[in-house]
């Protein structure tokens, strides 16, 4: 079977115009069925594989029936993630039969390991294109090949070069995300990021300061900054910038915005970050610690590199200027071989940062990391006892923080109507709390005024000023 060799094919904007001709001769305008699983990197990498088939002359739907060309792209970070793809390509399978014409194409983290890409070739043969996390530069260029004979095309290596040729198709025209950098250099026991990513490659600081100022000048009000750490951005580049350097470069662009960013290590959150934070106008006062374990013998055996010790510093250096500055964070319950004792260390760091959200996860064991060859004594039965006992506190904690908003005004980004209340809207502070309000859809992409006047456990309510 011949191979896919980016090297010996035309240039991926020679290929996107040449599948263009080869659509433009459809009597219908052929369309795609574009899914994304898993973070907001794959999100925006979802984006841009959409951008790639809009040039290309593609149509879109949501009736993965009605397709003519479908991609799944993929999430790695746990193997029941994994299930799913595995699960939803054996659904698709009798579309395949029906219509032998239909391309399927299947890229993320999941297929940069060569064992699932090997097991995709053997067991679903009927995919026609397998592409890793950061191949994407290539699926012009494979798509292109398989509508010239070739069969099968498989890129799964770990491309390091980063293209700014690709322009996005947003799925939003209130909220984007710009990635500022790939892959990691953590290599925390429990995740497989590093494997399927690759290391760290910043972004060109002018060319991220081009896209942030062309969406603020299309009307976009909240720019989401993505990176794995993003507090490691421009440690690759030739010129010295760090990420506080650039937050306030980006800050500088005039407009009404705010500007959010995910994820943020621990180890690598500086004082100078957190002047930042407080200083710029345009940042949101939130900040995504996440600190995984209050335990630091777990975070020792995940590979943090930070104590819990340092990370309460860190926590003190910004609430000590601002006390309502709001902070949420990850949490890993039942690390192999949690004890008690460990786990109600994090409980004594929750009570202690009173956090306005966690997200929790309990471990499950990822096939080549580390952590999924330590030995683990405690039942899941514990372990999800350990959970309920966490979110618990937490509720108890939003109550309380919600409650200091009564009778305050607050601005916020009004960014649709409430799932749960008819004639509502929703949108978020600055700290990124859920508000809702009644209003007309008029304010949909505004920042508006809003007395409060109700708190809950998950949100606050209140009245348009």
């Amino acid at each position: 079977m011949p191979k896919f060799d980016s090297a010996n094919l035309p240039a991926p904007e020679f290929c996107i115009q040449e599948v263009r001709k080869w659509l433009s001769a459809y009597p219908q305008k052929p369309l795609a069925y574009v899914h994304s699983f898993g973070c907001q990197l794959n999100v925006a990498d979802g984006e841009k594989l959409s951008g790639i088939l809009k040039e290309m002359g593609y149509g879109f739907t949501q009736d993965v029936a009605e397709a003519s060309l479908i991609v799944y792209n993929t999430c790695a970070v746990r193997e029941n993630a994994e299930d799913r793809v595995f699960g939803t390509l054996g659904s698709i399978k009798k579309l395949k039969q029906d219509n032998p014409a239909l391309i399927l194409c299947l890229t993320g983290c999941m297929t940069t390991q060569p064992q699932i890409a090997e097991k995709i070739q053997k067991s679903y043969r009927y995919v026609d294109i397998v592409l890793g996390s950061s191949a994407v530069n290539h699926f012009a260029q494979m798509l292109w090949a398989h509508m010239h004979g070739l069969r099968y095309a498989q890129d799964i290596q770990i491309d390091t070069e980063i293209s700014e040729n690709i322009q996005p198709l947003r799925q939003n025209s209130l909220k984007a995300a710009v990635p500022i950098m790939y892959g990691c250099n953590n290599f925390c026991t429990y995740c497989i990021v590093p494997y399927v990513r690759g290391r760290e490659r910043s972004r060109q600081p002018e060319q991220i300061l081009s896209e942030v100022r062309s969406l603020i000048q299309n009307g976009y009000k909240e720019i989401m900054l993505l990176g794995q750490n993003v507090n490691s951005y421009g440690k690759d580049l030739p010129q010295k910038i760090s990420f506080p350097e650039l937050l306030r470069q980006i800050n500088e662009i005039s407009g009404e915005y705010w500007i959010r960013f995910m994820s943020s290590h621990p180890k690598d959150a500086t004082p100078e970050l957190m002047q930042a934070l407080l200083e710029c106008e345009h940042l949101a006062k939130h900040l995504h610690l996440p600190v995984q374990s209050g335990s630091n013998a777990i975070l020792k055996r995940m590979n943090r590199k930070y104590t819990v010790e340092k990370y309460l510093s860190q926590v003190e250096m910004i609430r000590s200027e601002n006390p309502d500055f709001s902070l949420t964070t990850d949490i890993l319950i039942g690390f192999p071989d949690e004890s008690e004792q460990d786990f109600q260390e994090t409980l004594d760091l929750v009570q202690k940062v009173r956090y306005d959200n966690i997200y929790s996860f309990i471990y499950s064991k990822r096939s080549g990391t580390k952590a999924a060859l330590f030995p683990d004594s405690t039942p899941e039965s514990e372990k999800v006892q350990r959970m309920q006992r966490l979110l618990a506190l937490q509720r108890e904690i939003s109550v309380e923080n919600h409650r200091k908003f009564l009778g305050k005004t607050l601005t916020v980004l009004c960014d649709g109507e409430s799932k749960k209340r008819s004639g509502n809207l929703t949108g978020r502070t600055s700290g990124n709390i859920l508000v809702e309000f009644s209003g007309s859809t008029d304010f949909i992409g505004k920042f508006v005024n809003i007395q409060i006047t109700e708190s809950h456990n998950n949100m606050i309510c209140g009245n348009l000023i």
